[in-house]
Parts: structure tokens; sequence; C-alpha cells
């Protein structure tokens, strides 16, 4: 055997048993375990973000995969993401489109008046979107409409969420959310009592995967986390990004392509081994607590 093929065989194998240790069919954790869910937004939402996810499948990590059916590249992340055993399925629900120079809006298009700005995008931020007094009904149908389009390409959906957290930011907006994840026996993300205060947002890239490493020593064993990535390739298609959002990050290639990274880094790997940490995701969180314990965690981290 060539040393080539020799090398990537024993990595394959080592990406295996990460895989096999954390998602066997045994999903039960013991007493002294901590069980992290990683969910990657935004999934779909560009080229570059698809390629970043293709690459932690590649990796062989579990992770949550949220999508969002209303960006011009779902498509491609549907074949990305498709039947992936490593993979649990959300809806990443949009009603917001925050890049300048690049939008999207409602799949149920003139039925979505309230949810859009003269040009029939979404708005950037929350607090426009707020501003402009959403209907209700108008937003169900287009909450609903996403959820079905990622149906009809026969993908099996786990979960929900929610994009910059605007389907969740009133409270008649939320249940307009639970009653969707009712109809659909979906979950949600944070209605299972992960813990969602430990993040790697903010850090700056060339410590990103150090601060990740540095956050699951601070787990506690027993416990349930969500640690919510934002993960891309550092291209010009997400160089050229700039966030309306008064909180966006600069340089925002450079930033997720550190987070993509991170999670698919050999420190990251050998701290999780480290830590006695389970990955796991939303299908196997649900199969173990079950929808019917699902409850409303009194205030969300984004």
């Amino acid at each position: 055997m060539k040393r080539g093929k020799r090398i990537l065989t024993v990595v394959v194998t080592l990406l295996m048993g990460l895989t096999i240790s954390s998602c066997g069919k045994n999903h039960s954790p013991d007493n002294q375990s901590t069980r992290l869910l990683l969910r990657c937004d935004d999934i779909g939402m560009n080229h570059s973000v698809n390629m970043a996810a293709q690459k932690v499948i590649d990796a062989g990590v579990p992770f949550s995969a949220s999508l969002m059916t209303t960006t011009p590249w779902f498509e491609e992340a549907v074949g990305i993401v498709k039947d992936q055993k490593n993979v649990s399925l959300g809806i990443h629900l949009t009603l917001n489109s925050e890049w300048q120079g690049y939008r999207w809006g409602p799949i149920i298009g003139e039925d979505a008046s309230s949810l859009v700005d003269e040009h029939g995008y979404f708005f950037p931020t929350t607090q426009q979107f707020l501003d402009h007094n959403p209907k209700k009904g108008e937003i169900e149908k287009e909450l609903r409409a996403q959820i079905e389009r990622a149906l009809s390409y026969g993908l099996k959906i786990d979960y929900l969420d929610y994009h910059m957290g605007t389907a969740v930011s009133r409270p008649e907006y939320r249940k307009i959310v639970e009653k969707l994840a009712k109809d659909y026996d979906l979950g949600i993300s944070q209605y299972f009592g992960e813990d969602a205060s430990y993040s790697i947002y903010s850090a700056a890239p060339e410590v990103k995967t150090d601060s990740l490493v540095a956050k699951l020593g601070e787990l506690n064993p027993g416990n349930i986390y969500l640690m919510v990535f934002h993960i891309g390739m550092d291209t010009p298609e997400m160089e050229a990004l700039k966030d309306f959002n008064p909180n966006g990050l600069p340089n925002v290639a450079k930033h997720r392509a550190a987070e993509r990274a991170a999670i698919t880094s050999r420190d990251f790997r050998r701290a999780v081994s480290q830590n006695n940490i389970q990955l796991w995701t939303y299908k196997h969180l649900i199969n173990d607590v079950g929808l019917d314990q699902m409850k409303y965690p009194g205030n969300f981290g984004y």
C-alpha cells in the first residue's frame, strides 16, 4: 500500500472511531458523560456554507444541520445533507435577510406582504421586522411553507430552530413555532433542557479552536449542552458579505472558516475524548428524551 493511502486509512479509522463512540446504537449516556450537540446554522445560505457542511460531514463529526429553505443554495444543500447518518436535519425558520447585496424573500410571495420590504425581501434585522407589524397568519403560512419545502425534497426533519431568533421574538410568534412543531411531530431547539450559554462566536478567528477546547473543559458531567456554530469557507463569495445587523462580525469569511476548522480539528477530537463527551444530535436527543418532554426554556440563547 502506498504511504498516502496508508495515512488516509488511519485518518478514516480515527474519524470512524469518533463517530461510533459518540453516536452508537446505545445513546443513553452514563452519569459521568456529557452530552454535547453541535448545531450548524444557515446551511443552504450560500455555496461556501454548503462546502463547509460537506467538510464537517467528511470529517465524520456528528452534528445538527439547520437548513434555510428560502435561500438560493438550498437545493445544493439538500444533495449534501440528505441521508447522512451523522447529520440530524432541522429547519432554520427564516424571517430575515441580513446580508448587504445578497437577499432573499418568502416562499409564499405576495401572501407575505407584511413580512417584506418594498423590494419583496425579508427585513434585515429583527427590530425592523417587528416595527412593520407582521401579521401572525402570514408568519404561520410562511413558516409552514418552509417546512413543506424541505419535506417535498424527501428530507427527514427532526427539529425546528429560528434564524436570528425572530420567529420566537414575541410570545405570540413563539406559539406559532410550537404549533408547527406539534403539527409535524418535530422537536424545537433548546426545548430539551440544553444549556446554550457556551459559544465561540465572538472569539477571534485565530483563537477559535483554543476557545472551543477550553469551553469543553468547563462542561459539567451529566449535563446536556448545545453549541451553535456558523461555519463557512474563506472564499471571495463569503468575504463579500457584510451583515446589516449591528452585532454582525467583520471578516465573516475568516470567522466562519475558523468555526468550521475548530469542529473538524484534532484538538477538538482530543478534547471530546479527554472530557468524556458524547457528541449527540437532535435525532438522538429526541429519541432519548421524547417530544412530550419539550418545555419552553424561558429564554433563548442564539
